[in-house]
């Protein structure tokens, strides 16, 4: 996926001037072996942080290399002023971690109190209000260390991804998908720009874009894409025109950014003018790293952008659809776990999730449209889907969403897609969460969320949620436990 932010990881130690700078830059060096051992890529910075100068002399250092995401490591007590100056001054995501002592045998010449160290770092951190990535427990040997490294590599490639990202949108939200809201200020604020566009405008460069030289190309890698599911081939070269026009634009729009996704209306006027649905090619982008979201749904595209920048992997965008029939439950004996019924339900959408992340794929006719455009006659319009069932395996489910008032709330929840046939239509499987039963009454009525989710294909809760930290996001639900109350959930149900 080309469409992601490349982190370039850089590793700076400090020292406290009364403690041997020897001993910081030995352990430094062995964080940066134990990353070399799980090929996490890390360049060493030979700079050790003693003092104000120090810091400066670091951050040209660091600028010189190219690195755009720095671990600050204590590798004894450190200064937290200069510390805390070099990752003010450092113009992006910042990681804090901390030695831990190696031996007893070590414990006088070579005890380097770098646990101490860690809460004045944290008092200066607050003083200057940084949001650093802090792991839950930052202080450990070389290989732990390079464990929290290999984590925030991920985390940083979503803060690296929004502060260079543009949302194009084309289209109002939809009146029956308000739900969708959208106020634009929270974008700003954590960095993000939007440019909003017109239908009249979407049209416009999808008719622009007519005679493209590369439209046979495409259209004829849809074809390689398809397989024995190209029941349309008709409307392969609509399609391909389509894709040739939204990545022209993106790459003419960009301007200041450098990477850029997609919020479009989809129905019921487009399929009139454009002759097909649009899902197809949503699917193709997203599998690239350009999230095409439907109904207009910005801050579902921002989603998820964010799961793949999270997983470095296709996303997908679905409605939290419909329950699990319970005769499908039975019928499905050991194929459902341990799960309880209220921990499964549906994900589903017309058809615009990467071929790459469903067991099976063929394209179709968005069923739910036929019916309202084309009643009693063969699918034309309405044509463009890519169906089939959502892969087996773990996934997570995010979103990110402003609220009316331009407050910013997420959830976020670890599960799996199970291997199970949904016995339905688009694209779509079963998916079980634990405890989603009161996850969708508190969390996802209770704080008023839309019924689009992203989804992740790899659990990507843990990073998701530092990300959302460092953004400055407060309030982020999870699926919590059983006999972990929610706010206003009822202690006495059940009983």
């Amino acid at each position: 996926m080309k469409n992601l932010p490349e982190v370039k990881l850089g590793i700076v130690s400090v020292s406290r001037d009364c403690f041997p700078i020897e001993l910081s830059q030995k352990r430094r060096g062995k964080v940066v072996e134990a990353c070399r051992s799980k090929k996490i890529p890390v360049i060493e910075m030979k700079t050790t942080v003693e003092n104000e100068p120090d810091a400066l002399k670091a951050l040209q250092e660091i600028q010189d290399q190219g690195i755009n995401a720095l671990v600050i490591y204590l590798g004894n007590f450190g200064p937290e002023g200069p510390t805390t100056i070099l990752a003010q001054k450092f113009n992006g995501p910042v990681m804090f971690a901390a030695a831990a002592e190696e031996s007893g045998e070590h414990l006088i010449n070579g005890r380097g109190d770098a646990y101490c160290g860690m809460l004045n770092a944290s008092y200066n951190i607050g003083l200057r209000k940084l949001r650093p990535y802090i792991p839950e427990y930052p202080v450990g040997i070389p290989e732990e260390v390079a464990g929290m490294i290999g984590d925030f590599q991920h985390i940083a490639r979503i803060i690296l991804g929004l502060s260079r990202l543009k949302i194009f949108s084309f289209g109002p939200r939809p009146q029956d998908f308000l739900a969708c809201n959208a106020p634009i200020k929270p974008l700003y604020d954590i960095g993000v720009e939007i440019m909003e566009n017109s239908e009249l405008d979407l049209y416009d460069i999808y008719q622009s874009a007519a005679g493209d030289s590369r439209i046979e190309s495409i259209a004829g890698d849809m074809a390689g894409e398809l397989g024995a599911g190209n029941q349309y081939p008709d409307i392969l070269k609509k399609l391909a025109q389509y894709e040739v026009a939204l990545t022209g634009f993106m790459e003419k729009n960009l301007g200041a950014s450098q990477f850029g996704i997609f919020a479009n209306k989809c129905w019921p006027a487009f399929e009139k003018y454009f002759t097909f649905v649009p899902c197809y090619v949503n699917s193709r982008l997203a599998s690239r790293g350009i999230p095409v979201s439907c109904e207009v749904d910005i801050y579902g595209s921002l989603s998820e952008y964010m799961c793949a920048c999270a997983s470095q992997l296709p996303p997908t965008l679905l409605d939290i659809n419909n329950t699990v029939p319970y005769n499908m439950i039975r019928e499905a004996g050991n194929a459902t776990g341990d799960y309880k019924s209220s921990d499964l339900f549906m994900g589903f959408h017309c058809g615009n999730t990467p071929a790459s992340c469903m067991a099976n794929h063929s394209m179709k006719f968005q069923l739910i449209m036929h019916r309202l455009m084309e009643p009693d006659k063969e699918p034309d319009i309405t044509r463009g889907t890519l169906e089939g069932q959502i892969r087996a395996g773990e996934i997570t489910i995010f979103r990110l969403q402003s609220t009316a008032d331009t407050m910013l709330r997420s959830y976020i929840a670890d599960g799996e897609v199970l291997n199970l046939n949904p016995k339905s239509f688009g694209g779509i499987g079963v998916f079980a969460v634990r405890e989603m039963g009161r996850f969708y009454r508190h969390v996802l009525i209770g704080k008023r969320f839309p019924h689009h989710t992203a989804v992740a294909f790899r659990h990507s809760g843990k990073v998701l949620f530092e990300a959302l930290k460092m953004m400055g996001v407060d309030d982020i639900s999870f699926n919590q436990p059983a006999g972990m109350l929610y706010a206003g959930e009822n202690p006495f149900d059940g009983h």
